[in-house]
């Protein structure tokens, strides 16, 4: 194995770690951490660029063509599922290159990384389908005895019971039907399999879309709502909103001192006793934030509509280009981001933390969602899926007969 090129990576790369944080404390940006991953995957990208250089190989254009590709998506705009796709697709392109780059090099920190990603995948094999179905059903019980029997509350307990059925399928009866029937039931796995692949995209773009770091030279920043205790009353989720908005406006009147109003946006439902926004700003006055700093918008009964009648508050302002973010908690924003993009709202999202075990349930309905908006495009994959499958049947029980 080449260790030469081990204390040539290392050493300069520390001395970029250690620059990168001096100049955090010197300039007091908020996008700490997003730099440092862009910078080592920059660093180790040259690394590996001239090493493969000295074999006189070029595979690492395949994987770095799907990172600029994604990377352009990504900074165009942020709220898109294909910005998850194109990440996925890069990550696999650069795990072969990985292990081409070491096939052709032999080199100790190629090495390292299939190690450290070696790692990862025993522990998920280790894990495996059955472990995925116990933690469901963990997590199903402990949303079930925290909170209410929704069925936006039930939803992994659905898929656990899904899944429990499909493994059960599996097991014990799928050997036992003919093939032209296992060919035929193979459609409910296949379209599992599909909303399951396009739950990765999702989750993968969400995810990368809590990296977002606003600057600190925003002029409004808007408050989606969401319900009321006893009709009059901030709940904990809608407050954790609040006081994540609360937090960014002193950071940015510590940081810059430019002035920014916040706009409370949530009109009254039909068991509240006030709109939303009235609720959030009386809360907001209690955190110590000025009257004059907070606008309130009571109109709305949507994400939807909190983003565009926000807006037009906004567009009355007389700022020619306002910088806008919106704050909710970290599970919906990405879904808020498609949102403010329909609205014709240029905004990006702060997310607010949501309690670890609510997490699952949480991106599984905002996934639902986002499916719900585009049903039309993706059932139609799993009808040409179907379709596929059932002509194969046909076919298969044709020729056993």
């Amino acid at each position: 194995m080449n260790f030469w090129h081990v204390p040539w990576f290392i050493l300069p790369y520390l001395l970029f770690v250690f620059s990168l944080i001096k100049w955090h404390k010197k300039n007091n940006k908020p996008d700490l951490f997003l730099k440092f991953i862009n910078g080592s995957f920059l660093y180790l990208s040259i690394y590996l660029g001239i090493i493969e250089a000295q074999t006189k190989s070029y595979f690492f254009i395949i994987p770095m063509f799907f990172f600029a590709l994604f990377s352009w998506m990504y900074h165009r705009e942020k709220a898109r599922i294909v910005n998850g796709f194109l990440f996925n697709l890069f990550i696999g392109t650069f795990g072969i290159y990985l292990l081409y780059n070491f096939f052709i090099t032999h080199d100790a920190i190629v090495f390292a990384l299939i190690f450290l990603v070696g790692v990862f995948v025993v522990i998920v094999g280790l894990f495996g389908f059955v472990g995925l179905i116990i933690l469901f059903y963990w997590n199903a019980l402990v949303v079930i005895r925290k909170e209410s029997h929704s069925l936006a509350n039930l939803l992994t307990l659905i898929l656990a019971v899904l899944m429990t059925i499909w493994l059960f399928y599996d097991s014990f009866i799928a050997n036992l039907l003919p093939d032209w029937a296992t060919i035929l039931l193979s459609i409910l796995p296949v379209m599992f399999g599909y909303f399951v692949v396009a739950f990765l995209n999702f989750l993968s773009a969400s995810i990368l879309y809590q990296f977002n770091r606003p600057s600190y030279d925003q002029d409004f920043i808007i408050v989606l709502g969401a319900g009321l205790v006893r009709g009059k009353e901030v709940s904990p989720l809608l407050a954790s909103r609040i006081h994540r908005a609360i937090d960014f406006y002193y950071q940015q009147r510590k940081y810059t001192r430019h002035l920014v109003k916040l706009i409370m946006s949530g009109g009254q439902g039909s068991d509240e006793k006030v709109a939303e926004a009235v609720a959030m700003k009386e809360y907001a006055l209690n955190q110590g934030i000025q009257a004059e700093d907070i606008l309130v918008e009571t109109n709305s009964t949507t994400t939807l509509e909190n983003l565009k009648y926000s807006k037009e508050i906004i567009d009355r302002s007389g700022i020619e280009t306002p910088n806008v973010i919106f704050s909710s908690n970290n599970y919906h924003i990405f879904r808020a981001g498609i949102f403010a993009r329909m609205a014709h709202l240029k905004a990006e999202g702060i997310g607010a933390k949501t309690a670890f075990y609510y997490i699952p349930n949480a991106f599984l309905r905002e996934f639902i969602a986002v499916i719900a908006m585009k049903r039309k495009f993706h059932f139609t994959i799993v009808g040409i899926l179907g379709t596929l499958l059932l002509l194969l049947s046909i076919i298969s029980q044709i020729f056993s007969s």
